[in-house]
């Protein structure tokens, strides 16, 4: 986890300050393995020095390389997309439903690279590592975008032999990233899934995350993004979790959070008398939750990454970045999302030249029923690797 933590008794969110935003020399990354990959040239201008990816594998990689999937996570999700023993010592994997022996991703048939985003905080270099002068990079870390993300990523591919993909999968905004790989290393990727995100973020996208990097950066603790030497418990701890309050909505539904809270109490907590309902427990718990293994400069980061996101961008416009892609690409989309919604998919999958499939997951769970609703997602993931590359690639 990238900060630690613990819950105040009464709101929940944590209090302590974070350890690192970021791997440090020495540090323990478990099952993750850490490669550096030198500077990387930045889309803004100049350079990120120093910078390393961590990563997870799971499988085995055949004798000709063919085999290959990289998986993307979304925002805050990490390297740990399924769980490798039972118990698992560093918990369930964010994908277990998907990725695994016998399931639509196989490892006992592919060989599976998750790598943890540029900017992130589960050991990849973020604004919580050291830079070269050997402190924090905090304030001073720069500006990223996708198509720097994707660049360090196929930094990572080179450092591990693979020169194709025979799956890039991401969901969210490491569907973003999945796009991206599509448009800008076409050579080296066979099949694509998209899986509930988008090719452009929209306006609405915009407005959601704007009060939450207003959350943050209005925190006490902020510092300008420099917190990460400051006291214990002086950390933007609170406003990280009031923007994952914000984000939480997006991720469900207002149908799914009438049936399963209504307007009944907390406990013994009476509104009327300043209490919470337990929809506002909910949110708590998982604003408080995400306090307490992310950081809030990688939040920051990330949010700012998926806000710039345009496969268009100085490539004639969205349409003419599409039609670039040749491989077979799945655009999946969740029927009930209110954050991507289904008709980015669409765009997608219309737009590019290679074929491409648009599957639409019946689910009460909006955003977030890419993770929920394994069956669906499965199905559709395992109809796409089952489908022949042929010779447009």
């Amino acid at each position: 986890m990238c900060p630690a933590g613990r819950s105040h008794e009464r709101t929940e969110i944590p209090t302590t300050q974070p350890v690192s935003g970021g791997w440090l020399p020495g540090q323990d990354l478990g099952a993750r393995k850490l490669v550096r990959i030198g500077s990387v040239r930045l889309e803004v201008g100049g350079r990120l020095p120093g910078v390393s990816i961590a990563y997870e594998t799971f499988g085995t990689l055949n004798a000709d390389r063919s085999n290959a999937v990289l998986v993307l996570h979304a925002l805050t999700g990490d390297t740990h997309v399924t769980s490798v023993t039972d118990p698992d010592p560093a918990g369930p994997g964010w994908w277990n439903g998907i990725v695994g022996p016998g399931r639509a991703i196989d490892t006992d048939t592919y060989f599976v690279v998750v790598p943890n985003v540029l900017g992130g905080c589960q050991g990849t270099t973020g604004p919580g590592t050291l830079s070269p002068g050997g402190t924090p990079w905090g304030a001073r870390f720069p500006v990223l975008t996708v198509r720097d993300q994707v660049a360090a990523e196929v930094r990572l591919a080179d450092a591990l032999g693979i020169s194709s993909f025979a799956l890039v999968v991401g969901g969210s905004v490491g569907g973003q990233r999945a796009i991206e790989w599509a448009v800008s290393a076409p050579e080296r990727v066979d099949r694509v899934a998209v899986i509930a995100s988008n090719a452009q973020t929209t306006a609405d996208q915009i407005a959601w995350a704007h009060p939450q990097l207003a959350a943050i950066e209005l925190d006490p603790g902020w510092l300008g993004g420099d917190y990460y030497d400051a006291p214990a418990g002086e950390g933007p701890h609170r406003g990280l979790a009031i923007a994952r309050q914000i984000a939480h909505t997006t991720y469900r539904t207002a149908f799914e959070l009438d049936q399963r809270f209504g307007r009944i109490a907390q406990g013994a907590e009476e509104p009327l008398d300043g209490g919470r309902f337990a929809v506002q427990s909910y949110l708590d718990h998982h604003g408080g939750k995400l306090a307490a293994r992310f950081d809030a400069g990688s939040y920051v980061a990330l949010t700012r990454t998926m806000l710039t996101h345009d496969i268009g961008r100085d490539r004639g416009g969205v349409e003419a970045a599409l039609e670039s892609v040749r491989a077979h690409t799945l655009a999946l989309a969740v029927s009930s999302d209110r954050l991507f919604l289904p008709e980015q998919s669409e765009r997608i999958a219309d737009g590019v030249s290679g074929p491409s499939d648009f599957v639409l997951v019946d689910t009460p769970y909006g955003h977030d029923g890419f993770l929920i609703e394994s069956d669906q997602v499965g199905a559709a993931i395992e109809d796409l690797l089952g489908q022949k590359v042929d010779s447009y690639l």
